[in-house]
């Protein structure tokens, strides 16, 4: 089965729109990022065990996952372009929230409710980028992408100059940045009309000339989406790994200082950033399929080794593997866009409240093994999780001229 290229009615690419969603995600996932960096502030401050401190990461993660899904599913009926400016009203609130926290209860509360806003934030903003990304999904996907990875990686550089020597209440400043995102996300709202309006008259007219997308059978589906979460759990796991819990490796094996370690996370993220956008843009190129087994399995040889090296090569591994990693997730979405073309807003909603929830549960288990035989321990397990690649054998091929 396959895909037949968009004809000569092909949407234009909106770039001015493309760029500020991706500036919005930045600052969407700059904010989110601040609740891991500041884990070892928290963990001091309040005595928590690494128990604890992964349910503080599945609490957030599964606030950020369950609606998803839900407000896609709404928004696919019922277009809300404003909806995302929601989503960083309880991210707001969140943030201030927790830079006030004086308890364990309220830290989790806190960071569900950013969680929530995460929630709201992506279903719609994925469409947005669907539609103003023209013939260039890859690209569309990349851009948005990068912002967010970018955001998420700046996170532990700011814990590093200022939570840590301004403690917990310095959380509060960041609500500027929710504030600009409103803002941002305000004026794509109000350009999302007209841009649909083009996406689906470009659709209709490559549908009237023989082409566009094909339904595919419910079997195609079914099988494509359980390849595509498996390998998402398989990716989102590892990456996990180091989320939660490479500050803490870096520390007890190698002795770092907070800021030290953090400014390593922030090299390790801000690979991500960089392997999304390639990604993006090589998946246009050789297709999603042959994206998804580099990037899922590609990195095994690195991960295997990685336990047992110095911190140089632990810097660079640890790089590498990001950048190969993360170049999965863009060509993950978009594989499962065309899976359901016309539910861009349900896809949009369950893989990133996937991405969410799966690193959740990967956290609070990585957690208990951390704190039963050691940070060490769960870094030579993770290392066999990219043999999930071998799962891409069974996607379906949608895009087999690449």
């Amino acid at each position: 089965m396959t895909t037949v290229p968009l004809s000569s009615t092909r949407p234009r690419t909106h770039m001015a729109v493309l760029l500020l969603l991706g500036l919005s995600h930045f600052l969407n996932d700059l904010m989110q990022s601040l609740i891991p960096a500041a884990y070892p502030i928290l963990k001091d401050a309040y005595a928590l065990d690494f128990v604890q401190v992964g349910m503080i990461t599945m609490t957030f993660q599964i606030a950020g996952s369950l609606l998803q899904p839900v407000i896609g599913m709404v928004t696919d009926r019922y277009p809300a372009p404003y909806s995302p400016v929601v989503g960083m009203m309880f991210t707001l609130s969140g943030l201030v929230s927790l830079a006030f926290a004086h308890s364990y209860a309220i830290i989790l509360v806190s960071v569900a409710l950013i969680g929530i806003g995460s929630s709201i934030f992506h279903p719609e903003a994925t469409r947005m980028a669907r539609y103003a990304a023209g013939g260039r999904q890859g690209l569309a996907q990349g851009i948005f992408q990068v912002g967010g990875q970018a955001g998420g990686a700046l996170g532990p550089v700011f814990a590093a100059l200022i939570i840590v020597p301004w403690g917990q209440p310095s959380l509060a400043w960041f609500a500027v940045a929710a504030l600009c995102a409103m803002m941002l996300l305000s004026w794509i709202g109000s350009r999302q009309r007209q841009i649909s309006v083009e996406f689906v008259a470009a659709r209709t007219g490559a549908r009237k000339d023989g082409g566009g997308h094909v339904q595919h059978a419910p079997l195609t589906i079914g099988i494509g989406l359980v390849v595509l979460t498996l390998l998402m759990f398989s990716k989102n796991a590892y990456s996990e790994s180091f989320r939660s819990f490479y500050i803490f490796y870096l520390m007890d094996r190698f002795g770092l200082s907070i800021p030290s370690a953090q400014m390593m996370l922030f090299v390790f993220l801000l690979a991500s950033a960089a392997g999304a956008l390639i990604g993006g843009i090589v998946g246009d190129r050789i297709g999603r399929y042959r994206v998804i087994w580099i990037s899922v399995l590609g990195p095994l040889p690195l991960t295997l080794v990685l336990p047992y090296a110095d911190l140089f090569w632990t810097g660079v591994l640890t790089v590498a593997i990001n950048l190969i990693m993360a170049s999965a997730f863009a060509s993950i979405l978009i594989y499962a866009m065309e899976l359901l073309p016309d539910r861009i807003g349900l896809i949009g909603g369950l893989f990133y409240g996937l991405n969410f929830g799966l690193g959740g549960i990967a956290a609070a288990i990585l957690g208990g093994l951390a704190d039963s035989h050691g940070v060490e321990t769960v870094y030579r397990l993770c290392a066999f999780l990219p043999l999930a690649g071998l799962l891409a054998w069974f996607l379906p091929r949608l895009d087999e001229g690449g």
